[in-house]
This record gives C-alpha cells, structure tokens and sequence, in this order.
C-alpha cells in the first residue's frame, strides 16, 4: 500500500530576519498520513522553528527568509495564512493557559465553531461529542483555571481537534505533568491519532515516557539539522541520543550497564517486555555483586513544619495537618498529583500564604511573624511561572536584581552574575533583551536570579520542566555542589528520573497530606502508593520486576546509589 506524504521538507533552509545564522539547515523530511512523529533535539537546535514553519507562526509573524521547499496538505509553504493553515494543522502550546479563549471548558472547545457560524444545536452536539472522547463531560461548567494540568491539556485538545485538522502539533505536552497524568496523556494522544487518523508531531525532551503514544519514528535535530530519522527501536539501540546530549530511558542505561547486547533484542521501547533468561542472569549477578548500604541520615533539623493547614476558601482545607522537618543538607524532593498541595505549599514557607493554624521554625524559632523579605534570606523560592518572576528589560539586569537590591558592590554583582549565568548556561544570553528567550530559557533565568542570591534553604518548583538534557545536567550538577557546599534544596517535581538520581528523600502528597516520606526508590517501586498519588513506578523496578528478580526495590536502590557514586567520581 502506498503511502500519502502529508509534510515534504526538501532542502529547506530558513533563516529569521534577526538573526545573522540560519536556525533551520537542508532541512529534507517527509512525513506520511497517519504517523506519530517525536521530534528531540537540545534547546536552540530548531525544534519550535520547524513546528512554527508547519502551523504558519513563521512566516506570518515571524519574518525571515528561506529557500528550498516545503509543502504541507498539498499547499507551499508561506502561501497561506495562520487562518487557512488552521485547517490543516493545529497546535497545543506547552503553555496550555495561554491557549483558553473561553470563560468555561464548553465555551473553549465551542469556540472555532461559534467562529464558523454553526447552529446552536450542532455546536451542543459538536461540544459534547468531544467532551466524551477527551472524558471531561462532567467538567463542561468548569471554569479552565479550575481544571488540574492534565484536564486543561484535554480541553486545548478538544479545542483544536474540533475543527478536525489532519495534522496536529504538540510542544512539549508532559512538561507540566505529574507521571500518571502524562502517561494517560500519551495514550490518549495515540487513541485520538488512530481513531482520528491524524497525523502528529510530537516536540519533547522526556523520549522514555513519550514513547507510549507508539511512535513510528523519532527525528533528532541538532543546531538547525537532522541528525537521523528512524523508528524508536533502531534508534534506542545505538549511542547517537546520548551522543547528542538527550537523556536515554533509565532501563536502557541499566541494561547497558549490565552488559546486554540491545541488537539482540526484538524490541528495547517497553521494558516490561524485556523478560529474558539472559537479562535475569545479569540482574541477579549485579545485585549480589552490589551489596545493599545503609546511609546516615542527615539530623540537624532546619525548617520544621508543625501541624500546618492552609485554606484559600473557610471549611475547604488544601493543606492538612503537614508535619515535617527538613534538616540542613538535605536534597529532597516534593512530589504528588496536580492539585494536591505541591505549590500551595512552597508558597506557605515562603510566606506568600499565611497558614490557618500551625507553626513554622527555622533553627527552632518561629518564622511565621517574620516579613516575606527576611524569610528570603534564608529561603529562595523559584515559581513554576518563570514569567511571574521577571521584571527587568534583559537577562544580566534580572540576575543582578536581587544583589543590587542588597546594595552588594557592583564589581562583587559582575562576579557573581557571571558565574552564575555561565553554570545555568546564560552566558551568551546576558545582553539578551528577555521577551527573545524560549520558554526554558526564561525558567533559567528566574533560577539564576535566586541562586545568586546563595540562600540556606533553596526552593525549586519544576527546576527542569522544558530543560534539555545538558541543561538538565549542567543545572543538577549547580545545585549538587551547592548541596554538598551544606545548602538544603526541596524539589517540587513531576521528573521522577531527577527524583531518584537526585534526591535522598521523597515526600509525597495526596490531596494536602503527606502519605509518605521515604527514599524515591521505596516511593517509586511502592505499587500501591504510586497508583493511589498519580506516580508512575520507575523503568528499573518494571525491568527488574519483568525478570522476576527476587527485590526490584533492594536493585534500584543499588543501581541509582551506584550511578551517583559513579558521577562523583567523574565517570
């Protein structure tokens, strides 16, 4: 059977007006109806160029010039407006709050059709018939804000897919997910693309949990040109991902490891399917090669929470009786379902919300009388929102904001900027105006502006969402050393690799309460725990569990201890 091309790049190379380098070089790809396309790539390699291309963004508001070809749904590139492209192609931002145009979820997926004049009684059964497939038919009166981060990602879907285009684009759709909600949204993305025979682009750094949307080819980009296109199977098997700095699945790091020769395998993108005698053998032999250790815990305390409960609204409680103590040096991390507390409660620490009742101490002093700004000498806070952190014209003045309002010398502030800048990977960015950076470049700059400021306890909501896996890297190894340097760091994460290679101690939350606090490996092969918190149990312990290994949870203790004390040691 012959296959349709729906998208044809022929040496397409495209350059904007501002810049003095093209961002898309020779650019030659051709995608077919019906496939499931995962672009990856580092952050600046052209990614968001190429979708922009696609939907009309470029270059119908941003200008530049191109030559070569490009032909989508049978039309040239450039020829038709973001409006008659629509039809063809549609888009779901990672930002899905920018995307709502409507007062409640109805209004939003209604909105293209009260653009196109349909009858009242059509867009009712238009709004409906999409309300069920994207399963919020309960959730029509809603307001959006009032929508978990997953619920928000179906309506934009419904949104966009209620005009029906036969291409869809997607930016970065897990980056503000927590696991489970991201794993649903993949499949639900497969489901649609099938019973909709759509065509979809898929842009995302987290390859592991994209792949369970079934996708037929994964196309790397690196500074503006492709490096290979191939199915996921072919591609896993070979060094070119890590090569090219994108973080493999964690089991493949594991198998390798082991010594698996992956071009034996039949398939290497579902460990659970990797059930072997082989890989058994070398499981066992690396556990008793690996003897468990128990660390010692940290014990100076030094912020406790004493039975604290916070409500926005009288008689509806978001935090419930939270007790806990971080103590000095800790690395933890903060995780749970959307909605459950994560945020609201970083925001009580800091002192954004005042608690219902309960105490906050600081080396066993109360700090709830104390003004947001002496808690920020002691605990920087970086939001989930970059934007609503930054309020300086371009990157060096935001990063310097906070010393120079500590009336640090301005030759101190140069030296301390700088460095900072070159570890979040700003550098070449630091006369950069700010409404020119990417998404994750801004998130970069909001952390760059509190980690100046070296405060005792740092408090990091999504550090790595939208983060590229050197950035990622470059980023963990910062707060690692400032770590070992005696800093004590809280994650709020929805990255359970960054969870268990990183942290030492996990608190979970599940509608405002803390339902455990344990090591991420014990979280994470706790079955039960994860599918009662909207978590995902972790690659390794499906491998190990896979293989009927006699403890999943005892090997990927082992293997993360065994992976941090071989990136201490520079290996």
């Amino acid at each position: 059977m012959t296959r349709k091309a729906i998208i044809s790049f022929k040496n397409f190379t495209f350059q904007y007006d501002a810049q003095s380098e093209p961002t898309l070089r020779d650019i030659s790809l051709t995608i077919y109806e019906g496939e499931k396309i995962l672009i990856v790539g580092a952050s600046g390699s052209g990614k968001s160029t190429l979708l922009n291309c696609l939907n009309g963004i470029i270059p119908q508001n941003h200008h530049g010039s191109w030559t070569g070809e490009l032909m989508i749904s049978g039309k040239r590139f450039g020829e038709d407006s973001i409006y008659e492209l629509s039809l063809s192609v549609g888009t779901v931002l990672q930002d899905t709050d920018s995307q709502f145009v409507g007062l409640t979820v109805a209004e939003d997926i209604a909105f293209l059709k009260e653009n196109e004049a349909e009858s009242v009684d059509a867009m009712h059964d238009t709004v409906k018939t999409w309300a069920t497939k994207i399963n919020l038919g309960d959730h029509l009166d809603h307001k959006p804000s009032e929508l978990s981060g997953g619920q928000k990602q179906r309506v934009t879907l419904a949104g966009v897919l209620v005009d029906e285009p036969p291409i869809i684009l997607f930016d970065e759709p897990l980056a503000n997910l927590d696991p489970q909600t991201g794993y649903d949204t993949m499949r639900l993305i497969d489901q649609l693309t099938s019973d909709e025979q759509l065509t979809a682009l898929i842009i995302e750094h987290r390859l592991e949990e994209s792949l369970v949307a079934k996708i037929d080819r994964v196309v790397l980009i690196d500074d503006g040109q492709i490096v290979t296109d191939l199915p996921p199977d072919q591609l896993l098997k070979q060094t070119t991902l890590t090569d090219h700095g994108i973080r493999e699945p964690l089991y493949l790091t594991a198998l390798k490891t082991l010594g698996i020769d992956l071009d034996a395998m039949p398939t290497v993108t579902d460990c659970q399917q990797m059930a072997t005698p082989v890989i058994k053998k070398a499981l066992n032999n690396w556990q008793e090669a690996h003897p468990f250790k128990i660390e010692t815990p940290k014990q100076t305390p030094l912020l406790t929470l004493d039975h604290l409960n916070f409500s926005y609204h009288k008689g509806n409680p978001l935090l419930k009786d939270i007790s806990l103590t971080l103590h000095k040096g800790e690395m933890v991390s903060l995780v749970g379902h959307n909605g459950a507390g994560k945020s609201t409660l970083s925001h009580v620490i800091s002192g954004f919300l005042t608690p219902d009742s309960g105490d906050i101490k600081w080396d066993g002093r109360s700090i709830l009388e104390d003004s947001i700004a002496k808690r920020a000498t002691r605990i920087g806070y970086v939001l989930q929102n970059a934007n609503q952190m930054l309020s300086q014209s371009n990157v060096y003045d935001e990063v310097a904001l906070g010393l120079r309002n500590r009336s640090v010398p301005e030759q101190k502030i140069e030296e301390k900027v700088v460095e900072t800048l070159v570890i979040c990977g700003l550098k070449p960015y630091r006369n950069w105006p700010m409404s020119a950076l990417s998404h994750g470049q801004k998130r970069r700059v909001a952390i760059a502006a509190i980690l100046v400021l070296e405060p005792d306890l740092l408090i990091l909501d999504e550090p790595t969402a939208g983060q590229d896996f050197r950035h990622y890297n470059d980023m963990m190894t910062f707060l690692e050393a400032l770590n070992r340097r005696g800093k004590t760091i809280l994650m709020v994460t929805h990255d359970m690799h960054l969870m268990l290679e990183y942290t030492e101690r996990t608190i979970v939350l599940k509608e405002g309460t803390i339902v455990a606090d344990k090591t991420p490996a014990a979280v994470l092969t706790d079955q039960l725990l994860v599918a009662d918190t909207s978590l995902k149990t972790t690659s390794l312990y499906d491998l190990a569990a896979a293989n009927q290994l006699a403890d999943p949870t005892t090997f990927v203790e082992n293997f993360i201890r065994s992976e941090r004390e071989d990136r201490d040691n520079g290996k």
